[in-house]
This record gives C-alpha cells, sequence and structure tokens, in this order.
C-alpha cells in the first residue's frame, strides 16, 4: 500500500467522516421525536438545537433537510472512499502483475521444469484477483467497520448504558457463530485455491496437446479426467456454500432477538419515564447499525484469509532466488571470435544422476562443430550449459579464457542466435516473430534475413507480407514455414555463434533442400553448433563430436569417424547410410 499512500490516506480521511455520518442520523431522528413529536428536555445536540425553530413544523423541515445533507455528504463519501479504492487496488494489481511477470523471466529454466505453467498462471491471475479483492475492499472497509462500530458504540453509551449492555448480551453469542463461520470458510477457501490451480493447469495442458487427444481419440477419457477435477473444484465451494447459507440468517436472527428485548425492555422503561421515546427510536437504529459492521468484519476476515494464502504463493514466487545469476562484476563480452572450452564439465539436472561426465573439448572461431549421439546422450544439454540456462557443478565452460558465470547472461545470449527443432512463435506479425522486439533488426535486416534463408517468397505471397498476422504457437502455418521463421529470426540478429538444436528434422525433403541452401550462408564466417541426424548436414561440419551415455567418446570429420569404425560408424550403419549425399 506505501506507493499509493495518499489515496489510501484520503480513502482513511472520507472513511473516518462517513463513520461519524452514520452516528448523527439517529440522533437527529431522537431529536425530531423528543423536540416535535413527543417533546421532553432532553439536549444531546445542543450546537444544532440552537439553530432549530421552537415551532414543530419549521422545525422537522429543518431537520429533514439537515438529514438529507448529512446522507448525501455520506453518499458523496462513500463514492469517493470506494472510487479510490478501487482504482488504486487496480494500479497495485498492475503493478504486482508486472512484477510477478518480471520475476518469471529472470527465473532459470529448472524452475519452469519444477512448476507447471497452470499453477503459474494462476499466481498472475487468480491469486492477484483475491489481493486486489482485499486491497480494494478490505483493508480500508475493515478500519471503517470498526469505526462506525466504536462510534455508534459510543453514541449508545451516551444516550442509554442500560439499552447498551442490554444489547451487547448477545454479542457472546454472534461471536460464536463468527468463530465457527471462519474456521469453515477458512479450510474451504484453501481446497478452492488448490482447485482452481488444478483447473488452470488441466485446461492449459489438455489445450495445448489437443491435436495428440483428437489423434488417439482420447477425448472421452479427458472429459472424464476433467469432470473429476472439475467436480472437486464444484465440492469444494460446498463448505462455503453451507457457511455463508447459516452464517447471515443466524446474525439475523441474533439481532433481532436483541432487538427483541430492546423493545421489551425499553418499552417499559418509556412507559415508566425513565427513558424518552426519540431514544427507543435511535436505539433500534442503532441496533440495525451495530450488527451490520460484524457481519461486514467477519466477511471480510474471509477475504483477508484468502488473500493472505494468496499472497503467500505470490510472495513466495517473488522471493523464489535465481540459481542462474549475473556476478557483482561481469567481464565485458569478447567482441571478436573466440575459442569456446568444455573443460572436464559435469553436469546433473537432479542430484547426482549425471547427463553429462566429465566433458572436454573446444570450438575455435569460425569452426562448424556437429554433435550426435543416442536420444538422452546430453546434447542438448551442452547448448543449454553454454546458454547458461543452466549451471555445471564440476568444471568450467570459458569464452575466450572468461568462465561462463562471469559473464551476465543477458551479454552472453544476445551474442548467440538459436534455432530449435520446434521454434516457437508468438501471437502477432510475421515480422514482429523475426524481430522479436529487437530495435537494432530493421526492415532492410528483416527482409535480407528472409531472402537469404529462401522465406521471402512465402512473405511475398501474403497479403499483409511482412505484417500477416501470426496466432498463437503459429496455428495456420506449416511445420516448414515455422522453422524457416525460426532461421530468419536467428539471422536476422546477427549473432556471433549460431546453435542448430535438430532444426531440420521436421521438414519434408522440398523445404530441407532451402534449409541446406539457407545454412550454408548462415554458418560463414560464425562459430555454429549443430545438434543434428540428417547426413547432410552433419558431413559438411568441420568436426563431429560423438555423445554416449553423458560422455564424449569420439571426435573427428564425417571420414576419419567411419574409418575408425566406432560408435558413429554404428550410427551410420544405423541411421545415415541411406541419406548420404552422393558427391
Amino acid at each position: 500500500m506505501f506507493p499509493y499512500w495518499r489515496a489510501v490516506f484520503v480513502a482513511l480521511a472520507c472513511l473516518l467522516v462517513n463513520s461519524v455520518c452514520q452516528v448523527l442520523t439517529p440522533l437527529l431522528t431522537k431529536i425530531a421525536v423528543d423536540r416535535y413529536l413527543s417533546p421532553n428536555n432532553e439536549h444531546n445536540l445542543p450546537w444544532l438545537e440552537q439553530f432549530l425553530s421552537p415551532e414543530p413544523r419549521q422545525g422537522l423541515i429543518q431537520i429533514s433537510l439537515f438529514f438529507l445533507a448529512v446522507i448525501t455528504i455520506s453518499l458523496l463519501l462513500d463514492f469517493t472512499q470506494q472510487l479510490l479504492m478501487q482504482w488504486t487496488g487496480q494500479r497495485a494489481m498492475f503493478d504486482l502483475r508486472k512484477r510477478i511477470m518480471g520475476r518469471m523471466h529472470g527465473l532459470d529454466v529448472r524452475f519452469f521444469d519444477r512448476h507447471p505453467v497452470g499453477r503459474l498462471v494462476t499466481r498472475v491471475t487468480t491469486d492477484v484477483d483475491a489481493l486486489n479483492e482485499l486491497f480494494a475492499s478490505g483493508l480500508v472497509t475493515i478500519l471503517g467497520d470498526v469505526l462506525v462500530l466504536l462510534f455508534v458504540l459510543a453514541a449508545m453509551f451516551r444516550l442509554s448504558p442500560q439499552l447498551t449492555l442490554l444489547m451487547l448480551a448477545v454479542m457472546p453469542l454472534v461471536f460464536a457463530v463468527t468463530v465457527m463461520f471462519r474456521r469453515t470458510v477458512q479450510s474451504s477457501n484453501r481446497r478452492i485455491r488448490v482447485a482452481v490451480a488444478r483447473i488452470n493447469a488441466f485446461m492449459q495442458e489438455h489445450v495445448n496437446g489437443i491435436v495428440v487427444l483428437q489423434l488417439f481419440n482420447r477425448e472421452p477419457r479427458a472429459a472424464k479426467d476433467f469432470d473429476t477435477v472439475n467436480r472437486d473444484h464444484m465440492l469444494a465451494y460446498r463448505g462455503a456454500i453451507n457457511a455463508y447459507g447459516w452464517f447471515y440468517p443466524a446474525i439475523e436472527f441474533l439481532s433481532m432477538m436483541a432487538l427483541a428485548a430492546l423493545l421489551a425492555y425499553g418499552g417499559f422503561q418509556v412507559r415508566g419515564g425513565v427513558l424518552t421515546l426519540g431514544v427507543m427510536v435511535a436505539f433500534f437504529q442503532y441496533g440495525m447499525r451495530i450488527f451490520r459492521p460484524i457481519q461486514d468484519l467477519s466477511e471480510k476476515y474471509n477475504i483477508l484469509q484468502t488473500a493472505l494464502a494468496a499472497a503467500e504463493r505470490i510472495f513466495h514466487l517473488l522471493d523464489e532466488p535465481s540459481r542462474v545469476t549475473a556476478p557483482a562484476g561481469p567481464k565485458s563480452f569478447p567482441l571478436n571470435g573466440a575459442t569456446i572450452v568444455f573443460d572436464r564439465v559435469w553436469f546433473a539436472y537432479n542430484g547426482e544422476d549425471w547427463v553429462l561426465r566429465d566433458v572436454s573439448f573446444s570450438i575455435e572461431p569460425g569452426e562448424v562443430i556437429a554433435v550426435v549421439g543416442h536420444t538422452g546422450a546430453g546434447k542438448t544439454t551442452l547448448t543449454n550449459l553454454l546458454l547458461r540456462f543452466y549451471d555445471i557443478q564440476k568444471g568450467s565452460i570459458r569464452i575466450g579464457g572468461v568462465d561462463l558465470r562471469e559473464f551476465d547472461p543477458l551479454a552472453l545470449r544476445r551474442h548467440f542466435g538459436i534455432v530449435l527443432q520446434d521454434p516457437h512463435l508468438f501471437t502477432g506479425t510475421i515480422g514482429g516473430n523475426i524481430r522479436l522486439g529487437s530495435e537494432h533488426v530493421g526492415d532492410e535486416a528483416l527482409e535480407m534475413a528472409a531472402e537469404q534463408v529462401n522465406l521471402i517468397d512465402f512473405i511475398r505471397e501474403l497479403p499483409s507480407g511482412f505484417d500477416h498476422p501470426v496466432r498463437e504457437r503459429g496455428s495456420g502455418l506449416s511445420t516448414g514455414q515455422k522453422q524457416l521463421i525460426g532461421f530468419a529470426r536467428a539471422l536476422a540478429h546477427n549473432p556471433r555463434y549460431l546453435i542448430l538444436d535438430e532444426a531440420t528434422s521436421s521438414v519434408d525433403t522440398e523445404t530441407e533442400i532451402k534449409v541446406r541452401q539457407a545454412l550454408e550462408r548462415m554458418v560463414e564466417g560464425r562459430t555454429s553448433i549443430i545438434i543434428a541426424h540428417r547426413l547432410s548436414t552433419i558431413q559438411r561440419a568441420d568436426r563431429i563430436l560423438v555423445l554416449h551415455k553423458g560422455q564424449l567418446r569420439e571426435v573427428g570429420s564425417h571420414q576419419e569417424l567411419l574409418a575408425a569404425r566406432g560408435i558413429y560408424w554404428k550410427l551410420y550403419q544405423l541411421q545415415y547410410k541411406d541419406q548420404e549425399v552422393r558427391r
């Protein structure tokens, strides 16, 4: 709340004055009764009564006008307070969502390996909304309810301590009912939050995998699984619904019991001349006011508990440390080509389940290196470590003689271009997906990159060209077209180092020919690492690294490795023989 303290201060001032207005209206009613309808010598607001006419008709009109002024002021104050807190709440939630997204952008990939996307979406949506409800209609309103309660009790004691104590006699029962309500709703809200997160995670996973669901006719099973998750969500609300169902009628019953006791006792007091009729009328109005804040406080307690649970998850995310961080004094990245060295590198994603074991090799500037091996051999892990998505456990990775951990990760990745097997496209345009927000990539660089990867003919056929809209994940584009956009993206940023991770494994033969021609232009003058299964790409590499069970087992050119008749030769016999390029 601190950044918005001015708006909160004004809202609090409005609440304070509005609380006084809530106390004034019953007193005005009392004056009207005791001064004009049932005259006596009682005086409660002498500063006001001195301005009132002694004539009943004129005096009632004056009190009515003053009453109208008080409720009008109360209306304006309530509107101002609501407007300020609702708008301030939206500003606060805007800033909070911005902080959450900024934090997630700064977290390392290992964090996202452990946390489902649906639950992270829940943090930004449902949990932030819970905090917004507390901020906009909870914290300040709680104080307003407390002020109204205190002012009303003070006015009641001033009018009649006996009647006040009679009204308060039911309070132990009210508090007992409230405690039961809080306990029930608190446990229900905990289950509701878990159920909402599960629904979000389920929806995210199954919508992304809708093609696989339909391909394998999994719709009925998926619908059955969703019914289970959805039913858990529905049943989680049952406790809260039951609690709200009995709480408000119970409070209403107790308040009516208190008013009935007030009517019986106060009636005899009025007939005996101990109390005035105006006091009785004012007490009935105060009686209705004293239970409403208690109901509101109980409901706000529920909002508070929900918000605390949401805040715990949100701040846990905001406080999540990143294992991959920039050093205090980062080294400058080498401007010219520099040698990449893997020196006795050991790495495991979990514990000591080593994915890479004592791997050592070097890549000279301008060299094209291919990495091959069975699935799970650690090929993609090499590039993940080089881009510092993860930090190694043992050994070192150096560029230009400087350990990778001494660079700022942002500065490091700025010099690398990577093309993945399944390039991720964002909602926007083709040009926007190639630029990815980089202002230094102008229209000329955009067109040149598209031309060099043989994508320009396809773009020119589109009515909007580079402004052609792209839907989520590139829906509507073929796999080959998305792949070529990925190549253009890497080339447009003009990286010093290029990484191709199975970049040609999902394209047809015609597209592969285009990609092969593009590759020859892309790798020229750049240090390149190619992870591929297609021999047409691997044969042109300066050296080939063969990984097997996390270890670097063979290094050499295509012909050298075939002549050695080792692991690469076996891979060649199994996978590549029919794909050899005839020269």
